[in-house]
């Protein structure tokens, strides 16, 4: 996705890398998912990693080694906890890596399942877009790995289907 800081018209164009971009503001349909999320908080700074990891296993997600993580998390470009409020316990996150100016990845998007259905996938994307259209200049590059059916449509992503393909690589 290219970010484009216009106001969304709701049209379609093409830019010149022939992406297809359109942004929209999310508008959940769901008037009590604010009501809801009101015993959360949710802070701008990456967790530390053993909130990190423990996350990521709650959620599902695929293991990371310690020493990646103890490396990755500091060069991460912007990142939020969700912390419980009436707990203080942190139940979801979300960050964003990258070079900060051509290239920004949104990842390891996680909410506890105890506090999953409140809503706070949502803010914890909304947050992340807030900054991306703050923050990164006009014609950079914005991706995912979208594991949620439906869900990043709503911020603007769009399947890069068929004019490329995600591929990966694990070190060992």
């Amino acid at each position: 996705m290219v970010v484009d800081r216009r106001p969304a018209t709701g049209e379609r164009r093409t830019t010149g890398t022939d992406f297809i971009t359109l942004r929209v503001r999310c508008a959940m349909s769901d008037p009590n998912s604010e009501a809801r999320a009101d015993a959360y908080a949710i802070r701008e700074a990456v967790p530390d990693p053993e909130t990190f990891a423990a996350l990521r296993e709650a959620a599902g997600l695929p293991s990371r080694s310690r020493e990646g993580i103890e490396r990755g998390l500091p060069n991460s470009v912007f990142g939020v906890t969700v912390v419980h409020e009436p707990t203080g316990d942190p139940v979801g996150m979300g960050r964003i890596v990258g070079d900060g100016g051509t290239v920004f990845q949104i990842t390891d998007i996680a909410v506890h399942p105890d506090h999953q259905g409140q809503g706070l996938g949502t803010r914890i994307m909304r947050r992340l877009d807030d900054y991306l259209e703050a923050q990164a200049p006009p014609r950079a590059y914005v991706n995912l790995v979208a594991d949620v059916d439906g869900f990043y449509e709503a911020f603007g992503f769009e399947d890069t289907r068929p004019h490329s393909k995600a591929m990966y690589r694990r070190t060992e």
